[in-house]
């Protein structure tokens, strides 16, 4: 992964705080990296149980062909930034009073 600079400033003004802004993206990676391993021990589950087909030269291939496409994705952090820059995460604060 290369790295890219992001303005603080507008990464801030996602929401008002710059602290603020990357805690929702500490959470946010999280919630992503735990649904792609999901997806992955889903995917490779698969395979268990094909014990003697192991040995199959195209069977290696195929759980290798799984086991790289989700290690040429972005990482969950990039994909959490990208999220936030596009609006697609919602977020609130929770020590507003929503009633007040």
């Amino acid at each position: 992964m290369a790295i890219k600079t992001i303005d603080v400033e507008v990464l801030a003004k996602h929401s008002g705080n710059i602290f603020k802004s990357i805690a929702v993206l500490s959470r946010r990676s999280r919630q992503i990296s735990s649904k792609l391993k999901a997806e992955l021990d889903n995917k490779l589950a698969y395979f268990e149980g094909f014990e003697p087909e192991l040995e199959d030269p195209r069977f290696q291939e195929e759980q290798l062909r799984t086991s790289l496409e989700y290690e040429l994705r972005n990482e969950p952090t990039e994909m959490a930034i990208d999220q936030m820059f596009e609006g697609d995460i919602y977020f609130r604060d929770s020590n507003i009073d929503l009633d007040a």
